[in-house]
């Protein structure tokens, strides 16, 4: 079985990428690589911009972005703020997408021509593929490698090279204090199948998202078995994770099997019992988040390369980590990567995020159709 494990390299890869974006920054002409670059990428009809500078000044005369984001609302002023510290010309709006049917009703508008008025747009990972037909065609991938862009390699899309990943999920365990003693705690995820959690005392989500992501590196194989005994474990079916966690935090239930550890971090801070906790378990379940593209039909095609950009540096993981605890980057130079520093994960990323869809339904398959039962 391959384990993948994040180590110090994964900090001196990120660190290397922004050093080297630096260095890139005012070169008086460019390189023969980049020259190669630009021809290739027009030769597969993508858009290769070679200069920072120029990009700087389009965006300037632009003067504007629309952006569409799933990111929770609360982070739209700081991340628009951060934006504007840098490039204060740019008048920038920031409107939330979330929900299948807002998802689906703007995919039909995509399809129908009638979405015109964003620039940049979230590619939802129910149907990535027809979200990303309606990308720009815009060698983002190439210009990141080459430091036109300041963005780690990693976090883009290396087959359509449109789509830029600036947030990652990270998964967990969610217990309460008060029922669970702390040499009892599971220490690794099987240790969730222990007859002491059987029978009402651990929830389980039926929207798998954190158990989807496992196959990337345990397989399938050993997943669906593993969902299979979880199902023995005669656990409560839920969907969603503030009412779960809230049940957990005020003793309904012990554990949530599985969760989101950025909601769980959040919920802990709201918990007034402070029984709530959350533990990362090995191998981590990861996968990532947030994946935005320029739109076809933009009309702030650089302003969009910037604020992409934004959202992956320094300042713009912050924000993630400060509002929406813990949903950085797993490639980018905030908390994650230092959480998951020489850990066990199983990174569900843009070579299997395809898969995601069909791997929760056979999850659902052998948990037998379960129905949400929490109140």
């Amino acid at each position: 079985m391959k384990i993948f494990r994040l180590t110090r390299n994964l900090a001196w890869i990120t660190l290397g990428c922004w050093i080297f974006a630096a260095q890139s920054h005012g070169a008086a002409a460019p390189s023969a690589a980049l020259v190669k670059a630009k021809k290739a990428a027009e030769a597969n009809g993508l858009i290769f911009e070679s200069s920072r500078d120029e990009i700087i000044a389009k965006a300037k005369k632009e003067g504007r972005l629309r952006a569409l984001s799933s990111l929770d609302p609360a982070s739209f002023k700081p991340m628009a703020d951060s934006f504007k510290k840098k490039y204060p010309f740019i008048d920038i709006q920031i409107s939330e997408i979330t929900g299948t049917e807002a998802v689906q009703r703007h995919l039909l508008e995509l399809k129908a021509g009638t979405l015109k008025d964003w620039d940049v747009l979230h590619a939802s990972e129910d149907h990535y593929t027809d979200f990303t037909a309606h990308a720009l065609k815009l060698d983002i991938l190439g210009m990141a490698e080459h430091g036109i862009l300041r963005i780690n390699p990693k976090m883009i899309d290396p087959d359509n090279r449109t789509v830029v990943a600036v947030a990652s999920g990270l998964c967990a365990i969610a217990y309460n204090k008060s029922l669970i003693p702390g040499d009892r705690v599971p220490n690794q995820l099987e240790d969730v199948l222990k007859p002491e959690f059987k029978g009402k005392k651990m929830v389980v989500d039926i929207r798998p998202h954190c158990m989807a992501a496992l196959m990337a590196v345990q397989g399938e194989e050993w997943v669906i078995n593993f969902a299979r005994k979880i199902k023995e474990q005669e656990p409560v079916w839920v969907r969603g994770n503030t009412r779960a966690l809230t049940a957990i935090s005020i003793g309904e239930y012990q554990m949530h099997q599985l969760t989101n550890y950025h909601s769980c971090v959040r919920a802990t801070q709201k918990d007034k019992s402070k029984n709530l906790a959350c533990k990362v378990v090995e191998p981590v379940s990861v996968r990532i988040q947030e994946p935005d593209f320029v739109a076809k039909t933009a009309t702030n095609v650089n302003a969009a390369l910037l604020f992409l950009e934004h959202q992956a540096s320094p300042e713009g993981q912050k924000v993630l980590d400060e509002i929406e605890p813990m949903k950085s980057s797993i490639f980018g130079p905030g908390e994650v990567s230092k959480l998951l520093q020489g850990k066990k994960i199983s990174l569900n990323d843009f070579r299997t995020y395809h898969k995601t869809q069909a791997w929760m339904k056979a999850i659902v398959a052998a948990y037998g159709f379960p129905k949400p039962e929490i109140r």
